[in-house]
């Protein structure tokens, strides 16, 4: 199933941030535990979206990009591996920094 684009501008969210707080440890690929800082949440159409960053990211202006689903009190996050909802993630994220700024 290909992504479709919301018809509707992103909106910044705190769900993890009002969870967890500004930072967030994570079960790697390998089994190890990484900490990320929760860099911004929105909700794009009827999902959820968090840009996360860890220090070595954020040297390299990298960024996580992941859904978040929240079921009562319990937050689970999934990876994108759509790369097509990735990049227009990406985008909407992009547009999220140059909301009073003319876009670049």
């Amino acid at each position: 199933m290909a992504f479709e684009h919301p018809n509707t501008a992103p909106i910044v969210g705190e769900t993890l941030k009002d969870h967890f707080g500004l930072e967030i440890e994570l079960v790697t690929d390998d089994g190890s535990v990484e900490a990320f800082f929760i860099t911004q949440e929105f909700v794009w159409g009827d999902i959820t979206y968090v840009v996360l960053q860890t220090e070595a990211m954020k040297a390299e202006d990298e960024f996580e990009f992941l859904r978040v689903y929240k079921q009562n009190e319990e937050v689970e996050l999934e990876s994108i591996v759509d790369e097509e909802e990735w990049e227009a993630v990406s985008e909407a994220y992009d547009d999220l920094q140059f909301v009073s700024d003319e876009r670049p």
